[in-house]
């Protein structure tokens, strides 16, 4: 399958695991939210960085909240939904297209 890692939040690891019988909690990906709807510019870092790593085999599934996917690939995703993203330059990535959870 690949390498599935989560927000620490409840709402993330109670999607994850039972979607991919396994997920592996990541801070970096606990909600960007904050008083300005911004994440901080390290957060976004790491973040990035991991994702631009291509997996040896399967996915990479990373289970977050709207705002990360708002500020990683510039479009927000509705609760429960997934996106599937596509690298572009500079950390930046792109929605090529979203899944409904339920």
């Amino acid at each position: 399958m690949g390498e599935v890692l989560s927000s620490e939040w409840c709402r993330c690891l109670e999607t994850a695991r039972p979607a991919f019988s396994q997920a592996e909690t990541w801070p970096a990906l606990n909600s960007n939210f904050n008083e300005t709807g911004r994440a901080t510019p390290e957060k976004n870092r790491e973040a990035t960085a991991r994702m631009a790593i291509a997996p040896g085999s399967g996915n990479l599934i990373l289970a977050t909240h709207r705002f990360n996917v708002r500020d990683l690939a510039g479009e927000y995703t509705a609760p429960g939904d997934m996106a599937v993203v596509a690298p572009l330059r500079e950390g930046r990535f792109r929605v090529r297209g979203k899944l409904r959870a339920y």
